[in-house]
């Protein structure tokens, strides 16, 4: 039996789709050859390419008007190709940080565009978010940028807000966890190795509109126009991680779509949430109302403990639950592929833990 892992990315993948992928590691089938040795262009490989397009489309419900794009380069390229590409329209562009991540993104953009932070929670240790709607935004700001669900730090924005100005938002750590209202972004995106399957692939949907007003003298690599007219294959895409992803829709859709994740995750993380709430051993730093669904920080009131918490979990079977350095403690990442069993599991042995050493 493989061990719970609760690493937060790259992070578990559903035993149902690795059995499949290994079943076609060596050859897929009647090609010849694995999937990793053909051609992007084979009409095999653009086949397995649009279905997996196709099945996206399907599971978020996306519109007509927005384009699919399969990249490389990881979310942190979305945190300097975004402001490449629409630097142009007024220059500047609102940011709202709430994290490690959103820091991020704004110091990369702030290279290339003046960009004006309307918001940080980095003095509260990222603790909570903001109501965006409740924000000023800037008048000739190009687009509103955000993070839905902050890996690191655990918080979480859940209402999609709903303004005047194109939204953007890194959706890496939340995407296909719940349903969306892609039609209130301008532009997604989201790397794929916590919900969608293996590291190297990025996801970008973005509005055909938008698109079409970004940045038309930076090169055809940099320019999701460019992309878009190539169905992603401008150069040779991460084929390998693009057949994953497309295995993973295929489960998503045949376990109930996104209204069963939802379920499951709301039900995982609520167990996990309610068993630290009632525990004077354990505790969790963030607002309730921005409490994570996916990513679940929690202290040992005696951080003394830590290094003895995170080998005894190992030895039964909890893995990867150290919390990133900046942050400390523990953290359990509870995407899709963690079933309800290992998120019981965890609380199983939190108990017990707390009853030795409590």
């Amino acid at each position: 039996m493989r061990k719970w892992n609760f690493c937060a990315g790259p992070a578990v993948i559903s035993e149902e789709v690795l059995s499949e992928v290994q079943s076609e590691l060596l050859e897929f089938p009647n090609s010849g050859s694995s999937i990793m040795e053909m051609s992007h262009r084979s009409k095999t490989y653009m086949n397995v390419a649009l279905d997996a397009k196709q099945d996206l489309k399907d599971i978020l419900k996306i519109p007509e008007n927005y384009e699919i794009l399969f990249l490389q380069g990881g979310a942190t390229h979305q945190f300097s190709m975004i402001p490449m590409n629409f630097n142009h329209l007024s220059g500047s562009a609102d940011y709202i940080t709430t994290g490690t991540w959103t820091k991020k993104a704004f110091i990369e953009g702030s290279k290339i565009m003046d960009l004006k932070e309307i918001y940080s929670s980095e003095k509260n240790n990222f603790t909570f978010a903001p109501d965006i709607e409740n924000l000023e935004l800037s008048d000739n700001a190009a687009y509103v940028h955000y993070c839905p669900n902050e890996t690191i730090q655990g918080n979480a924005i859940h209402k999609v807000p709903k303004i005047n100005k194109p939204l953007v938002a890194d959706m890496s750590s939340v995407i296909l966890s719940e349903p969306l209202e892609v039609d209130s972004f301008s532009l997604i995106y989201a790397g794929a190795q916590k919900n969608i399957g293996p590291a190297g692939l990025t996801i970008v949907i973005i509005k055909k509109e938008f698109m079409e007003r970004g940045n038309s003298n930076l090169p055809n690599l940099f320019r999701y126009s460019e992309h878009a007219k190539s169905d992603s294959m401008l150069n040779t895409p991460p084929t390998f991680s693009w057949y994953v992803a497309g295995k993973v829709f295929k489960w998503i859709k045949k376990s109930g779509g996104l209204d069963f994740f939802k379920e499951q995750n709301q039900l995982k993380a609520s167990n996990l949430y309610n068993f630290i709430d009632i525990s004077d051993f354990y505790l969790n730093p963030v607002k309730l109302e921005n409490r994570s669904i996916m990513n679940i920080p929690f202290m040992l009131n005696d951080n003394a403990l830590d290094s003895v918490f995170l080998s005894e979990s190992e030895e039964n079977g909890l893995m990867n639950l150290k919390g990133h350095r900046s942050v400390g403690g523990m953290r359990a990442s509870i995407y899709n592929a963690m079933p309800l069993e290992g998120v019981n599991e965890l609380i199983k042995f939190m108990d017990y833990f707390e009853s030795k050493y409590g």
